[in-house]
């Protein structure tokens, strides 16, 4: 089954052919990520960039006053882009406070310029959940609430270790649906003990709200998590092969068809935002260990800035909260490029590479024909489309384009 692949930010080594044997590369479009790191309890099976906050609350004020910082001296990189979605992660965004949201977008659209209509998309949690706070959110200007249900029941959200509960999920979504121009329910499967059964009650519950996006991921076991330390019993790949295929045939019938690995969405209701990853765009990301890609005229970089929200703090305050920062290699481009492209149930068209990358697709070639041969890669020569086969062993079909120097 796919499951997603951390790309490790490494301290800058030496560029080799790096910028020398790029073509010059026009910039893609421009997203920005903002990190708000902290979350009310760290989930089991969670392994991303997040804290649970102390008894002393989070620190809105002088996290801002970073954020306003770190974005500052990050200008020059992007100078004259505009930018096409805004999206607040985390951790939880909805623990921050709605006048600390609406300072944060305003102190945003003082410095990019955002494409008119540009989606701004807030990840939140139903245990933060209160009416009138969900509205301030969308009054301050994000126009997409993506709400992190995992599931409707009460068994499983307390074996995720959520703090939230069913009935919570279904208020927050209900208050989603009625005050922001798009919204999107965030659910799992393959849970501890999950039958085929109590999947497709999970999928009917959301279908309800009738979601113009639709967000369904396999839960899978992260290396240091506490799930890593004391795993539950999941689905086997059969079972969880059946529910995905359960999903897809019940989402679609509902008209949210599936454009990528793990996400459905009505027609024109994609998100932006992560289409730019997996399209292989730019995106610049602030905040405690968030990633940015940025493409110059002679190289891309990638840059990580500190995990730790009180060092991020000190450093961006400082002047410059980059903790790495290298130039993405050949290799290096060749495989992030396919990393994403191939999530993409339409695929993307192969003069992408080239324009993304700055690199000649020939350089794809050997891995085109044994990725073809292996029936994983559709045969379109003018299209980078994984098979049904090739979604299904997702995992397999990216890793014929992992190359010694990107390893």
């Amino acid at each position: 089954m796919s499951s997603r692949r951390t790309i490790e930010i490494v301290p800058a080594r030496p560029r080799q052919d790096a910028a020398a044997a790029l073509g010059v590369v026009p910039a893609p479009p421009l997203s920005l990520y903002v990190h708000l790191p902290w979350c009310m309890r760290k989930c089991p099976y969670c392994d991303f960039n997040s804290f649970e906050q102390t008894g002393e609350g989070v620190p809105e004020e002088r996290y801002l006053d970073a954020l306003t910082a770190d974005l500052e001296r990050s200008l020059p990189e992007v100078w004259g882009r505009s930018v096409r979605s805004v999206f607040i992660g985390g951790g939880t965004p909805s623990l921050f406070s709605p006048e600390s949201i609406d300072r944060l977008l305003a102190m945003i659209r003082a410095r990019l310029p955002l494409l008119p209509g540009a989606e701004v998309t807030m990840e939140a949690n139903p245990g933060t959940f209160e009416a009138q706070r969900f509205r301030a959110f969308a009054q301050a200007g994000v126009t997409r609430l993506s709400v992190g249900v995992q599931s409707f029941s009460d068994q499983a959200l307390a074996a995720l270790g959520r703090v939230h509960d069913g009935a919570q999920a279904r208020r927050a979504l209900e208050v989603a649906a009625t005050n922001f121009s798009g919204f999107n329910v965030d659910l799992m499967y393959g849970l501890p003990g999950q039958s085929l059964e109590e999947c497709a009650h999970d999928l009917a519950e959301a279908l309800a709200f009738e979601p113009p996006h639709l967000s369904y991921y396999h839960l899978t076991i992260e290396a240091g998590t506490a799930f890593a330390t004391h795993p539950p019993v999941v689905a086997d790949e059969d079972l969880a092969a059946d529910m995905q295929a359960l999903i897809e045939e019940r989402a679609g019938a509902a008209g949210l068809l599936r454009y990528e690995v793990s996400a459905y969405a009505r027609r024109a209701r994609r998100c932006e935002h992560n289409l730019n990853y997996w399209q292989f765009g730019d995106y610049l990301g602030i905040g405690a260990g968030a990633h940015g890609k940025i493409s110059l005229p002679d190289r891309i970089v990638r840059e990580q800035r500190h995990r730790n929200p009180q060092r991020y703090m000190e450093t961006a305050l400082a002047g410059n909260a980059l903790e790495a920062s290298r130039v993405l290699l050949r290799d290096d481009l060749v495989f992030e490029f396919m990393l994403n492209a191939l999530r993409l149930v339409e695929g993307v068209p192969l003069e992408m590479f080239a324009r993304h990358t700055g690199l000649d697709p020939a350089e794809l070639a050997p891995e085109l024909r044994l990725a073809r041969a292996r029936g994983l890669l559709d045969a379109d020569r003018e299209t980078l489309r994984a098979t049904e086969l090739g979604r299904r062993f997702l995992n397999d079909l990216q890793q014929i384009f992992l190359r010694a120097d990107s390893a």
